[in-house]
């Protein structure tokens, strides 16, 4: 799928929905991560637990009894810890011939999706954290914050808990919004997308009907290798485009290529849909 620039009015809305400094919106400068875990500057009384509710909207979803959806919903509003991780910045050799760090930085940890994107790992808990990277410090921030500070960065995923048995993924447009504030619903079930798969699909010779359906990277497996059907990395879209019989190769490439184009400057399809597959079926 083509990376797409943000858009205009989400990128407005992004310029002042939070701070830049780092996920938590804090700059580093004068930050003491020296005792304990910097979760305690931003979140004093917090014990570094999952909230309730994301554990148990992930449990639903797992169960067969709730969806992507919900799990996106539950996050909003709650506490997430970002990893940091130490960075050498200068170095020198001693007299011994060992080397000695004498400067360094804290960095975000940032991984790479099989398709190149990058995206940001974020936890529940200090205790998944860990797991996950020993090493890796854990900083609180509210998941809105850290929404934000990825899109303003480019990132276009977020994945929930990397290294559990159930790791959970925010595609790009649950991502935005959440930085937004406001409410994700997938593009499978969005009607507004619908209805711009069958305005892109209206006049085409040869096609009968065009709908929506979810993708084949809607689900997701668990460590144990059961399947979940929700938070995956996508495609999350099917577009279903059903063709009148005994159309000839000439006229589906035709048909194919008009429809394509259409659906590429849709501007429901460019904001509400992360990545998509076409379906073709044979209507009659």
């Amino acid at each position: 799928m083509t990376e797409r620039r943000l858009p205009d009015h989400i990128a407005a809305q992004l310029a002042s929905a939070g701070g830049t400094e780092d996920t938590g919106g804090q700059a580093w400068d004068g930050r003491n991560l020296g005792e304990g875990t910097s979760h305690t500057h931003r979140f004093p009384d917090d014990d570094g637990a999952a909230a309730a509710v994301v554990l148990e909207a992930l449990a639903a979803l797992r169960a067969g009894t709730g969806d992507e959806a919900q799990v996106v919903a539950a996050l909003a509003g709650t506490r997430v810890f970002v990893p940091v991780v130490a960075e050498v910045s200068a170095s020198t050799v001693t007299a011994s011939g060992h080397v000695a760090d004498k400067e360094a930085d804290m960095a975000l940890v940032s991984l790479r999706a099989a398709d190149g994107r990058q995206v940001l790992p974020v936890f529940t808990s200090t205790a998944a954290l860990t797991v996950w990277h020993p090493q890796a410090r854990p900083v609180a921030t509210d998941v809105r914050r850290a929404a934000v500070a990825a899109v303003k960065d480019g990132t276009q995923l977020l994945v929930l808990d990397p290294g559990a048995a159930l790791p959970f993924v925010v595609r790009r447009p649950g991502l935005w919004a959440l930085a937004r504030g406001r409410v994700w619903t997938p593009s499978y079930r969005s009607a507004a997308v619908e209805e711009a798969v069958r305005r892109c699909a209206a006049g085409l010779p040869g096609v009968v009907s065009a709908g929506v359906a979810p993708g084949d990277g809607v689900a997701a497996r668990a460590a144990d290798g059961t399947v979940v059907d929700g938070g995956g990395a996508g495609p999350e879209l099917a577009v279903v485009l059903a063709l009148r019989a005994g159309l000839d190769r000439a006229g589906l490439d035709d048909v194919l290529a008009r429809f394509q184009a259409r659906l590429s400057i849709e501007p429901a399809l460019a904001e509400d849909v992360d990545s998509m597959q076409l379906r073709l079926t044979t209507a009659g």
